[in-house]
This record gives C-alpha cells, structure tokens and sequence, in this order.
C-alpha cells in the first residue's frame, strides 16, 4: 500500500532583506567609477565596463523587495516555489536552528549547480520538518557557504 502524502507548508521571502541607505547607493557608485576608470586607465576597457555594469546590476537587485516563496517538506521531496527536488536527487540535511535570522534547512544536492539549497523555516515546524525530512536522509553536519555569509554581510 503507498504511504499517504504528508507535508509540512510555509511561506517565506526569498531571501533576507536589508534596506539600503542612499549612502550605500553613492558608496557602491564611486567605488564602481574609481574602479572601473583605473581599468580604463590601464587599457583595460572591458573589465572597467564589466565593474560598471556589474554595479548598476548589484544596485538593481539591492532594490529589489524579495518575493514570498511557498516552501515544502514533503514525502515526495523538498519544495522550493514551484521547484520539487525529490529525495533520489538529495543526499543529506541539516536544521541549523542557531542562526541569526532563525532556523534554516541545509539540503545537500547532486545538482552541479546548485549543490546547497537553504531553506529559512519557522520555529514551529523544526521538530516536524526533522521528523519528516529525517526519515528519508541522511543528517550530516553542514554550514552556510562563506560566499552566502559575505552576502548576507552586505545586505544581499
């Protein structure tokens, strides 16, 4: 007989916002000026126009108010949006319940591109997504990459 499709639901944004000042606006603006005309200066016209336009790419999405996602924890696998990984594509977790800006589920995955999906949850359903979740993976010690804490560090 097939087991019965439990799930745990709940919505979170995206990712966490910080409201930027206008300080951090004009910051971000002359450093990407001040490097983007030194590269110019040493000939190297390509890469100052990359630091520009990369800037004015960081100014678009520090603008940007994160969407609210549907997140799930189910029988089938973990649901991200409108994205399901089934378990066959997971290959561990971990519920790091002491960050900062609350729990969040490590999932480790085959993917290439992404190996680590981060899910934020709320207090309420730790036990319950770790029942669920713990009954189909293996649990294994796992830690936000430094790249996602530098973000973070800077608001994004």
């Amino acid at each position: 007989m097939a087991e019965a499709v439990r799930a745990v639901t709940w919505e979170a944004p995206e990712h966490h916002h910080i409201e930027k000042s206008s300080d951090w606006f004009w910051a971000l603006g002359v450093l990407a000026i001040a490097g983007g005309g030194a590269a110019i200066l040493f000939d190297n016209t390509l890469f100052g126009v990359l630091i520009i336009l990369g800037a004015a790419v960081m100014m678009a999405v520090a603008l940007r108010e994160p969407d609210i996602l549907p997140y799930a924890v189910t029988t089938r696998g973990v649901r991200v949006g409108n994205d399901l990984y089934p378990y066959s594509t997971l290959e561990s977790f971990y519920i790091d319940d002491e960050h900062g800006l609350g729990p969040q589920l490590l999932v480790k995955s085959q993917h290439m591109l992404m190996p680590l999906i981060i899910l934020p949850i709320p207090e309420e359903y730790v036990d319950e997504i770790d029942d669920l979740i713990g009954a189909r993976l293996a649990e294994e010690h796992m830690e936000e990459p430094f790249a996602h804490k530098l973000m973070e560090f800077f608001g994004f």
